[in-house]
């Protein structure tokens, strides 16, 4: 499907190496928008850069590290220098490592933090400023979150990492107080089981198993989907804001 609307905006993509966040750039770009990618994989990134500029698209790659604060400062300085400023960001970097709580993964729970919840606030701070400047101008501005439904379940083993994703989508509800009024759209999306590199994060070949074993059962989106999701929430008139997006396989109770 396709969205006119997306056609001469600057975007922001985080996690963009893989998964839902490729997915997005390579949506974004068909759309006519510019797209500036950012994750850890430069030679990911540079394919990711090659495929949409081939097919006619304006693609940047950003190599950028959300947990760390200069990494991203320089990473919104490249995308000034080469893009402008930017009117659509989507904060979808993010990893999950599940296990019990009992285990004391001090590790696991930090770089999901520092991750999942400190890096899509970075990136806030990164271009914030960008938004509330589009919006000013009368054009289409939004902040897109991608959050989990497992802000919402109660699963053994994911209780740190569902902790993150629900401070995501609490963080999304309280900022539409802020820059709804600024006339930014903040948009949190909540997808199920997808399939992305998230389960390669798993270090327990029994919690891998167990994944496995509901992706059989209930069956899964692809990133794609999830994509296709972002794209129409942030192609609707500037005034119609789609605030909360819960995408699941018609499976996943």
């Amino acid at each position: 499907m396709s969205y006119e609307n997306l056609s001469g905006r600057t975007a922001v993509v985080t996690g963009a190496a893989s998964g839902i966040g490729e997915a997005v750039a390579l949506q974004l770009a068909a759309e006519d928008a510019r797209v500036a990618l950012l994750a850890r994989r430069a030679d990911r990134l540079q394919e990711l850069v090659d495929k949409i500029r081939a097919g006619g698209g304006e693609a940047l790659a950003v190599t950028a590290d959300v947990t760390d604060d200069a990494s991203v400062t320089a990473a919104r300085d490249l995308v000034h220098e080469t893009f402008g400023t930017v009117d659509l960001v989507v904060n979808n970097a993010g990893v999950m490592l599940p296990n019990p709580v009992t285990d004391g993964r001090l590790d696991e729970w930090q770089r999901m933090l520092d991750t999942n919840v400190t890096g899509a606030l970075r990136i806030i701070r990164a271009f914030t400023a960008d938004l509330v400047g589009a919006a000013g101008e009368g054009r289409t501005a939004d902040l897109v979150n991608v959050s989990s439904i497992g802000a919402h379940l109660t699963f053994p083993n994911y209780a740190v990492y569902g902790a993150t994703k629900a401070a995501v989508t609490h963080l999304s509800n309280n900022l539409r107080s802020e820059l709804g009024p600024l006339d930014v759209r903040v948009t949190n999306i909540e997808p199920g089981l997808t399939e992305t590199e998230l389960a390669t994060h798993i270090d327990s070949a029994e919690l891998s198993g167990q994944l496995d074993g509901m992706l059989d059962a209930i069956g899964s989106l692809s990133a794609a989907e999830v994509a296709d999701v972002v794209a129409y929430a942030t192609s609707r008139p500037r005034h119609v804001n789609l605030r909360q997006i819960m995408v699941l396989p018609t499976r996943q109770a």
